[in-house]
């Protein structure tokens, strides 16, 4: 798989060689620009000194402010964030610190000591947060902390990292995995008993958790060669790209335990609306599940990878043909195939930080793969850099709005974390472009 990596360099260095070169050194010190923002304005300002972890409310003017609840997902994204930057640029390991503060946060008090896993939400001081009575696990959580914990090892060395990430495998391997039917299952009692009818109207098993695991499991065997880690990152990578991924490009969003995908285009226009959550497309998914599929089929060094990577080119072509704003820049949230209808309907015309950092990221890969090609990625991802610094990056106090202040007004006032917001998308697609554009 070193011949893909390689190619992909050589078509960077082609591609900003000669007369774009001052592009090239443009476009670096740009993303540095941000990149740096974005570890300097979250730490040490979100590191919680008294309970430990990170705090998870911050206003518009990065002052603490709100509930400080603190998500699993959130908290190992943190570790994951700060890790990621270390390995990549040696300026970042001073913030090594504030991810072993997460990590021995996730040890002590995430951690189901009596049953395993980790809990989905505490208090600020640790207290576990039920939902609607019961305490919920998810495989969602816990694969970020697989994710947040692989990459402080790889950073560190620290070996009771890894062991806690590994310790999550196995816990999820039994029981969130299907026997049966393949796939996990995203919800679980507090002693790891799958649902597996779903849970509180949603369905068992989605495509957001099994992309998520997807990455989680790659960044896991990257520094743990296990053999049944890699069957069963394997088996949730041909689930997601042969099984959830459509013919047309795109992903299906929620399934049966069966794996059969729910859709109610054949409802009523009623029914249909109140369903959108779990029945529509999500650009910045399908844009994101591109390059994860690239990066699970490198690492697994798969023979199809070109099967993978035509695939990946027709999920990044269907986001930019469909959910592409012509006129503003930027990728829509969402859209809809109404029955009878060939032509996707933009069903939420929002523009969220996380979707617009994927995007960013993707086009960039795909310029290097596909350099002479009908659509020009090169060009898209000019365009979304240029979106984000225009409509995503507070000017005054820093950092990125929730929304592209194009598709939503009074973002300026709106808070700049949240236990949906981080900096692990924005961190992940600044390294990720600077490392392909230094090459």
């Amino acid at each position: 798989m070193k011949k893909y990596i390689i190619l992909l360099f050589i078509n960077a260095a082609m591609i900003f060689a000669g007369g774009n070169h001052s592009n090239k050194e443009n476009y670096i010190e740009r993303l540095n620009n941000l990149l740096d923002r974005e570890i300097s304005l979250w730490y040490p300002l979100c590191i919680d000194t008294v309970y430990g972890g990170y705090f998870s409310d911050i206003n518009y003017k990065w002052e603490l402010k709100g509930t400080q609840n603190k998500m699993i997902v959130t908290q190992a994204r943190h570790i994951w964030s700060i890790s990621n930057a270390a390995i990549n640029f040696p300026e970042y390991r001073k913030y090594l610190k504030y991810a072993k503060h997460g990590v021995e946060f996730l040890t002590s008090i995430m951690w189901d000591k009596k049953y395993g896993g980790f809990y989905d939400l505490v208090d600020r001081k640790g207290k576990v947060i039920k939902e609607n009575r019961k305490i919920i696990k998810k495989a969602y959580g816990n694969a970020f902390a697989i994710y947040g914990l692989s990459a402080y090892f790889k950073a560190t060395g620290d070996s009771n990292a890894l062991k806690l990430a590994v310790k999550t495998f196995e816990w999820l391997d039994k029981h969130s995995y299907d026997e049966k039917y393949g796939g996990y299952f995203q919800f679980m009692e507090r002693n790891g008993t799958p649902l597996i009818n779903g849970y509180d109207h949603t369905p068992p098993k989605d495509q957001n958790s099994s992309i998520h695991l997807l990455e989680a499991f790659t960044e896991l065997y990257k520094v743990w060669k296990n053999d049944h880690l890699k069957e069963r990152l394997e088996s949730i990578f041909y689930l997601i790209r042969d099984k959830i991924v459509s013919p047309d490009g795109y992903m299906r969003l929620f399934f049966t335990r069966d794996l059969q995908p729910i859709s109610y285009r054949d409802s009523s226009n009623e029914i249909r609306a109140r369903n959108y959550e779990f029945d529509h497309v999500s650009f910045g998914h399908d844009i994101e599940i591109a390059y994860l599929l690239l990066e699970a089929s490198e690492i697994l060094e798969l023979k199809d990878h070109n099967v993978t990577l035509r695939i990946a080119q027709k999920l990044t072509d269907h986001t930019l043909r469909n959910g592409w704003d012509s006129e503003k820049g930027g990728i829509y949230d969402r859209g809809y195939y109404f029955k009878g209808r060939d032509k996707i309907t933009i069903i939420r015309n929002t523009k969220e930080w996380w979707a617009q950092a994927e995007a960013l990221n993707t086009t960039l890969i795909m310029s290097r793969y596909f350099p002479n090609t009908k659509i020009d990625y090169k060009t898209y991802f000019e365009k979304q850099l240029k979106y984000i610094e225009n409509n995503l990056i507070d000017p005054i106090y820093g950092g990125w709005y929730f929304w592209g202040k194009d598709s939503v007004e009074k973002m300026e006032y709106y808070p700049k974390a949240s236990i949906w917001k981080a900096n692990y998308h924005t961190t992940r697609a600044l390294i990720n472009c600077l490392k392909l554009l230094e090459n």
